[in-house]
């Protein structure tokens, strides 16, 4: 497959999108049988972490340490004037959703994905009410707000985080603030700067900046894959099952700033002109670099961002994005915080609270079961059919990233620093999975896209998440 530049960008590539197989695919089970199968296997992982808590040992049940295995909330079904809104925005897009995405110019239909992405995750956030849906899950004891505006001197915020990072001691941070780099809380610290700093404007700017990956996966999709293969993903990018999680949580905001870091890669990778080759080349490390400061898991971003490399079969992106990204590092060094002595000290912190009692013999799988309620049906079919023949020689770009994502899912699962929560936690992969969605039939798209409402608005009336 050929990288699209600046003189392949036309809507209309119909080599990369033709649904015409471009060589038989060796004999196996028909197409819907596969899909059955995917369907069937995720349901049944589910169905298991779901039982396995309430008929297992009583010790189990307590020391997983959530109430909605697998997810983390209560079990609690719930509803108000926002769930018609839900559904409506869901009606909406389901029923023009494929069709809008194929008749807007592109650029249109970028912005429109991020606006209903927004709408549709405003709308789920608000069944739990404007108090307990937006304003106060950044504003808890346990959450950035309050301690953000307690920071007076960023500078000794900075040189002193490393030391109140394990528990058990009179000035720890709370588990959030420690559990994550200095530049989580460095970001809020900066939006209380700009007079952002009240639970509700910090978690609609999780909204805002967390819905725009939409846009950024769009733009690399598009630009690895051809325009059109991404305008399939347009409707799924909007009505994602993830943005219950998105709305509103801090790792939204991460999952916004790293999904824009590949986007920026994307660009570099397959542009032939110089300037803007750079320009990106320097965004994209330096997003990256930014949110491997949010959140230590985000290293394994470098999965994706290879994955788009070997899609784009370009490496001079990494002149540009290798130093910006130590330029980051290197002030964040200066400044007082060193990444690796964070690591350590968390990876301590980890152990001192409720992680020690989570048994990893549950959550190493069952961490796939939460995830995929944030991926939904759809993106799990189409990761599926990534492993057909056809599939990888029709679209080889969303075929390597879907699988980057997953890969990147696997080695934050064996590392065992993940356990529960994931549904939250592995939002900035399980984004790429969703680029699957584009190896769908289009003549199925109405069909998955219900799927994919249906199963946001029954965990959010459902369950109480606590995000």
């Amino acid at each position: 497959m050929v990288p699209v530049t600046e003189t392949q960008t036309a809507p209309d590539q119909q080599s990369d999108i033709s649904d015409e197989p471009v060589a038989a695919s060796p004999p196996g089970a028909p197409r819907w049988f596969r899909d059955t199968a995917a369907i069937l296997v995720a349901a049944a992982l589910l169905v298991t972490a779901i039982l396995v808590p309430f008929y297992g040992s009583p010790e189990l049940k307590l020391n997983i340490f959530v109430l909605a295995p697998p997810l983390f909330g209560d079990v609690d079904p719930h509803g108000n004037y926002s769930t018609a809104v839900a559904v409506a925005i869901g009606l909406l897009v389901i029923a023009i959703g494929p069709w809008a995405a194929r008749a807007l110019r592109w650029g249109p239909l970028v912005v429109v994905t991020w606006v209903v992405a927004m709408a549709w995750t405003l709308s789920l956030a608000l069944i739990d009410g404007w108090t307990r849906g937006i304003s106060v899950q950044l504003d808890r004891p346990d959450e950035y707000m309050p301690t953000a505006r307690g920071v007076s001197d960023i500078g000794r915020m900075l040189q002193t985080f490393d030391s109140r990072i394990l528990d058990f001691q009179p000035n720890s941070w709370p588990t959030h603030v420690s559990g994550h780099p200095a530049g989580a809380l460095l970001s809020f610290v900066l939006l209380d700067r700009v007079g952002l700093g009240t639970g509700t404007r910090a978690g609609v700017f999780c909204i805002v900046v967390g819905t725009s990956a939409a846009m950024a996966i769009l733009v690399a999709v598009g630009r690895l894959a051809g325009q059109d293969t991404a305008r399939r993903i347009a409707p799924f990018a909007a009505v994602t099952p993830a943005a219950v999680w998105i709305g509103v949580s801090a790792d939204g905001y991460f999952l916004g700033v790293v999904a824009w870091g590949i986007a920026l890669l994307a660009i570099s990778a397959t542009t032939d002109a110089p300037r803007v080759r750079a320009i990106a080349g320097v965004g994209a490390g330096a997003l990256l670099a930014w949110g491997i400061f949010c959140n230590y898991g985000l290293t394994l971003m470098g999965v994706v961002a290879v994955a788009t490399l070997v899609v784009a079969r370009r490496w001079k992106p990494l002149l540009w994005a290798v130093p910006a990204a130590i330029v980051v590092v290197g002030a964040f060094a200066l400044a007082g915080f060193w990444w690796l002595d964070g690591y350590h000290l968390v990876y301590e912190r980890y152990y001192q609270g409720i992680a020690s009692k989570r048994p990893y013999s549950y959550w190493v799988w069952a961490n796939f079961a939460a995830s995929m309620c944030a991926v939904g049906p759809a993106a799990v079919v189409g990761l599926g059919r990534t492993l057909r023949w056809g599939a990888i020689r029709r679209r080889e770009a969303v075929v390597i990233l879907g699988l980057a994502g997953l890969a990147a899912m696997a080695l934050a699962d064996l590392s065992g620093l993940s356990k529960a929560e994931t549904e939250r936690i592995w939002l900035p992969f399980g984004a790429w999975i969703l680029t699957t969605t584009a190896l769908l039939p289009p003549k199925h798209a109405r069909f998955w896209l219900a799927a994919q409402v249906l199963t946001a608005l029954l965990i959010n009336s459902i369950v109480r998440t606590h995000w």
